[in-house]
């Protein structure tokens, strides 16, 4: 949250060695009202923030940046105050990963009638019985009623004839040389027999809105009479990739640089459940930035860079010129320190992310993650620790993100972590949330994992 008197373009950057932690959490414990942008412009900056200053002590930008658990829980709750789309019918092989917006209730009793629920025989009264000559098969019509002593073979799945008193599986019954069935173990009234209404009855809740529909669900759903299901549509997301450096092919050459988070970022939007409704390239160009924020219809907007206050970082002039919200003006994590988050309509939100690779995910899962999670009506994941396998340093004042790969019942870091680097984290299972000052050897630690980590790339990606 952002605090009084806080300047739009302050820089989202320097560093933080001098940062005096009980002052800066003191600026973040009072209760704030997020403001509009330009709010308090000219107004005074806050007494310690003037005292830091007369010190060369930490920014202005330093003191309001947000606690990282704080950032989730503000994103998590814009979501929350924010209009949502209404709930859609989609058919079942669309439903795959949203979550249920009306109670799924049975269309009919499961299973529809009395069933077999092995191979066998169906069997009147006690035995030995006769055979009769034709089956009962699955998917076929009632079968004729039996008559006490008589038997009749019976496949998984078929309707069991009228006075069945029990089925016979295929291994424990036998024939003799007259053709009579006889039993190898005792026959039970009514056994491997599914009666009619046993899983449920019809108009029955089977499950509850918001229920993320698994495979599972959609079996069931189909099970129960439903071809579409009413659903929390996925937010859609738009992603303004931002700088004249980059380049989308070839080698790096000239000051020039290949653009990561083009590739990147689509794929992950979707992992953590969005709907991608346009990439746009836009450079350092800021009537283009502009253009692009006031005229998208997706709930969620993402950049890519001009976060900070260089010469080319547009994005909080043009938020400003907006008139948006700021809710998050930086986090207190490294990497992605500069990241932010505003709401830009009433139904619209946008997050900035930092230029550099590793940040950018950074950003991704302090805001974007737990904003989509709640426009989708998804539960939020229960959170968990394992111990490190190595001590691990941490930033004196902030939150540290670090890859690692789980081996066993501990999480190892992985090295190349830094901001702009990849290859960590495209070789991690999780992140590692690592408090300030560092985390030792065999410590508990909480993970973030990632999501094609959690479940299978197939589920992930739709």
């Amino acid at each position: 949250m952002t605090g009084p008197g806080i300047r739009v373009g302050e820089s989202a950057g320097g560093t933080d060695d001098d940062l005096d932690v009980e002052e800066a959490l003191a600026l973040v414990r009072e209760p704030r009202e997020p403001r509009e942008f330009g709010e308090g412009a000219a107004g005074r900056t806050p007494p310690a923030a003037q005292d830091a200053h007369a010190h060369g002590g930490p920014s202005a930008h330093q003191h309001r940046a947000t606690p990282w658990p704080q950032a989730r829980e503000t994103a998590a709750r814009a979501a929350r105050s924010g209009a949502r789309r209404a709930p859609v019918s989609v058919p079942l092989a669309e439903a795959l990963g949203l979550a249920l917006a009306a109670p799924l209730n049975a269309l009919t009793d499961l299973p529809s009638f009395d069933t077999s629920a092995m191979d066998g025989w169906a069997v009147a009264g006690p035995g030995p019985w006769d055979v009769r000559d034709e089956g009962v098969l699955a998917g076929h019509a009632q079968p004729e009623p039996l008559i006490d002593g008589e038997a009749v073979r019976i496949a998984t799945g078929a309707r069991i004839p009228a006075d069945t008193t029990a089925v016979l599986r295929s291994e424990h019954g036998r024939t003799d040389t007259q053709g009579r069935l006889h039993p190898t173990r005792e026959v039970v009234h009514g056994q491997d027999i599914r009666p009619r209404g046993q899983e449920c009855r019809s108009g029955d809740q089977l499950l509850s809105v918001g229920t993320l529909v698994t495979p599972a669900v959609l079996g069931l759903a189909a099970a129960a009479g439903y071809d579409s299901v009413t659903v929390v549509p996925r937010p859609r997301a738009e992603v303004l990739i931002l700088g004249d450096e980059l380049i989308t092919e070839g080698l790096p050459s000239e000051g020039r640089i290949r653009d990561a988070l083009g590739p990147m970022l689509p794929s992950w939007l979707r992992a953590i459940g969005a709907e991608v409704i346009a990439v746009r390239r836009l450079g350092d160009d800021a009537e283009a930035l502009y253009k692009a924020i006031t005229s998208s219809s997706a709930d969620l907007v993402v950049t890519t860079g001009g976060t900070a206050s260089g010469p080319v970082d547009h994005v909080h002039s043009t938020l400003e010129r907006i008139g948006a919200e700021l809710l998050v003006d930086g986090v207190k994590v490294r990497p992605g320190h500069p990241m932010l988050l505003a709401r830009t309509q009433q139904n619209q939100h946008l997050v900035g992310l930092p230029g550099n690779p590793l940040a950018a995910v950074s950003g991704l899962l302090t805001l974007a993650e737990p904003l989509l999670r709640t426009l989708a009506a998804h539960p939020a994941p229960e959170p968990y620790a394992v111990p490190l396998a190595e001590a691990t340093h941490g930033h004196p004042y902030d939150t540290r993100l670090i890859p690692v790969v789980l081996r066993g019942d501990a999480a190892v870091p992985l090295h190349y972590n830094g901001p702009a680097m990849l290859r960590g984290i495209a070789a991690a299972d999780a992140l590692a949330v690592v408090r300030p000052g560092g985390a030792q050897r065999g410590e508990e630690t909480e993970l973030l994992d990632l999501p094609w980590a959690a479940a299978g790339i197939e589920v992930c990606f739709t």
